[in-house]
């Protein structure tokens, strides 16, 4: 599995910034491979984005070429900061273009305080295991 660099969001730079936060996993499995760099573009661009987000602690992309799958393990600060990314155009607009090509899951839950080596174990755990 490779793993892009940790890109930080806004609430992910407060000094202090603790406390339950909210994990989603996202993993889209394409149905064609050659996909696989225009979905990682998409992705970068996005995370280019990232540290406008409100309520977003920050987040990683992920792939596994071999497989044609790749997504992003994200934390926020809770819901309503994942809805407002969900909603974000820049979001409507990659999901709208690339809809139809494969199959996305997606879950989330709640950490007990923000630690991204625990955080990242434990998604990686989980997308290993599907």
């Amino acid at each position: 599995m490779l793993r892009s660099s940790w890109t930080p969001g806004r609430e992910g730079e407060r000094p202090g910034a603790g406390g339950q936060v909210l994990v989603s996993v996202t993993d889209f499995t394409l149905d064609r491979r050659r996909d696989l760099p225009g979905v990682h573009r998409a992705g970068r661009r996005l995370a280019a984005g990232w540290p406008e987000l409100e309520g977003a602690y920050g987040m990683w992309l992920w792939t596994l070429p071999t497989a044609g799958r790749c997504g992003a393990v994200a934390v926020w600060r809770d819901e309503a900061a994942l809805g407002g990314f969900v909603a974000w155009p820049p979001h409507i607009e990659i999901m709208r273009a690339y809809r139809g090509r494969g199959a996305l899951t997606s879950t989330n839950w709640r950490a007990e305080e923000f630690d991204r080596v625990r955080i990242w174990a434990r998604a990686r755990r989980m997308l290993r295991g599907r």
